[in-house]
């Protein structure tokens, strides 16, 4: 059997010699001397290189980006401020407005936000109506003429239930007494009860911080302006601080007023 090739047989240039880099490194192998021979493996590894330069270089951008998400800054106020208290009616709550209207016996919750949007305080006038009895007199951090008119925050210190769960009892509304007195703050998700007359300490748990108090201070005219929190105040339930968490309010803040809850009289022992 003859195997000679045919002359349509193509012609197969013979090889210029054996190979003379190692077995398993690409080359390319030119056709002619101005087309030498290309090693591309060196190619693709430099390739390879600058790619992972620019890489790592972008990575390093989404990286930072990723993290400025992944911790957002905290929001809050630098420190604490003069904040005016609005009354209901959208004119500028004074002491003679808060005697006249308010008293130890207001069951409607009267609510104001300072220093933090998201941090709801009572405003309380613990004296005795207009020509009646009752109340008291000579509150810690009181003001107005009987130095009753006071304010807590409206978040309980146990787990954070906020008004109206939290809520202030006027005189009689349960009946049960401590220290003498029948008024109180008092919290329905788990019983927590808070002395109003003095700085809301703690008169049954199960929390065991008072409820953080805010300063009331008045100007010339008896205008009643929200100053900062006293020395004694914990953080707020549910911050870290009271100035953190939550956007400032304004340079002032008008009362809201909410209605109770219903009324819960179960008084952890």
């Amino acid at each position: 059997m003859s195997f000679d090739c045919p002359p349509s047989c193509p012609f197969v240039a013979p090889m210029r010699g054996e190979l003379k880099f190692p077995v398993g490194q690409v080359h390319r192998l030119g056709a002619a001397a101005k087309d030498p021979e290309v090693d591309e493996t060196r190619r693709n590894v430099l390739k390879l290189a600058a790619v992972a330069g620019l890489l790592g270089a972008g990575g390093l951008g989404f990286g930072a980006g990723a993290l400025q998400y992944a911790q957002p800054p905290v929001v809050g106020a630098a420190s604490y401020f003069k904040c005016q208290l609005i009354d209901l009616d959208g004119t500028p709550l004074t002491v003679d407005k808060a005697t006249a209207e308010y008293n130890v016996n207001t069951a409607d919750l009267l609510l104001f936000n300072y220093p933090l949007q998201n941090e709801p305080n009572f405003f309380l006038n613990l004296a005795a109506p207009p020509n009646g009895t009752g109340g008291v007199q000579n509150v810690p951090g009181g003001i107005g003429p009987n130095g009753a008119i006071v304010a807590y925050s409206a978040i309980c210190q146990h787990l954070g239930c906020p008004a109206p769960a939290i809520e202030y009892y006027p005189p009689g509304t349960c009946g049960t007494q401590f220290n003498g007195r029948d008024f109180y703050i008092h919290c329905s998700c788990h019983g927590s009860t808070y002395d109003v007359a003095n700085g809301a300490a703690n008169l049954t748990g199960p929390a065991v911080l008072p409820l953080p108090q805010v300063i009331l201070e008045t100007d010339a005219q008896g205008n009643i302006f929200a100053t900062g929190m006293t020395a004694n105040s914990p953080p707020v339930n549910g911050h870290l601080n009271t100035l953190q968490g939550d956007y400032p309010v304004g340079a002032s803040v008008q009362l809201a007023k909410q209605q109770p809850s219903q009324v819960d009289c179960s008084f952890p022992s």
